[in-house]
């Protein structure tokens, strides 16, 4: 079984064989911009603890962290939403 990281180049890869060149280059300096700038510094990773949280589900209905992790592990994903 692959890794996430092994999956998500593959993506990125076959992404980046569909479109021109100079897209790729764009794309690949913007990333370096915000690892140059200590974004990436302040970012969670797997296992960070983080403080209890409402939000919003798919449908608009407040989800507690708190009632999630009743159940048992949560994974959180973030959709920046339309550019």
């Amino acid at each position: 079984m692959s890794s996430l990281n092994d999956r998500l180049a593959r993506i990125k890869a076959g992404f980046l064989e569909q479109v021109p060149p100079e897209v790729g280059v764009t794309i690949n300096e913007a990333v370096q911009g915000l690892r140059d700038s200590g974004i990436m510094n302040g970012v969670p990773t797997a296992g960070t603890v983080l403080p209890a949280f409402n939000l919003p589900d798919t449908e608009g209905q407040l989800v507690s962290s708190a009632g999630i992790l009743a159940q048992g592990p949560m994974v959180l994903t973030v959709y920046r939403g339309v550019w």
